[in-house]
């Protein structure tokens, strides 16, 4: 296996919802390390620019309304296999297709507001990561 990093967004309902924290403590318990975190609330040119390649999906509108209600945590998490067993971790992107026990199916509402964002590739990680993050910002756990 290899190290990867990748990067996850807790949308604005579920951190509207507080459970941030329980969020958190499930990854950590599953072996995902958090390097790297800040809270952010999108403009919609921002949400426009991160989520442009949905543009002509006929949920966008409402994914940069949603994305854009109020503050989102953006992190970033580094372990083996990163990238896949995140994406197996929080579930479909629809929450009522989400297996029991993943992030989504646990505090997703709908396909819109399924809770969290997860990179689906290493292409897309290493551009969402540059998209929020400077190097300096990204502190490797080495314990």
């Amino acid at each position: 296996m290899m190290m990867e990093r990748t990067l996850s967004i807790i949308k604005p309902h579920a951190v509207e919802k507080n459970v941030i924290g329980e969020i958190f403590t499930r990854l950590e318990r599953t072996g995902f390390k958090i390097i790297a975190m800040k809270m952010v609330h999108f403009s919609p040119e921002q949400a426009i620019e991160f989520y442009a390649e949905h543009k002509k999906r006929p949920f966008f509108k409402s994914l940069i309304q949603s994305i854009t209600s109020g503050p989102s945590t953006i992190f970033i998490l580094e372990k083996d296999n990163a990238i896949q067993d995140f994406r197996n971790y929080i579930g479909a992107t629809n929450p009522e297709n989400a297996a029991s026990d993943t992030i989504r199916a646990d505090y997703g509402n709908n396909i819109t507001e399924n809770a969290i964002h997860g990179s689906d590739s290493a292409i897309s990680a290493t551009r969402e990561i540059n998209y929020f993050f400077k190097n300096h910002e990204i502190l490797p756990r080495l314990r």
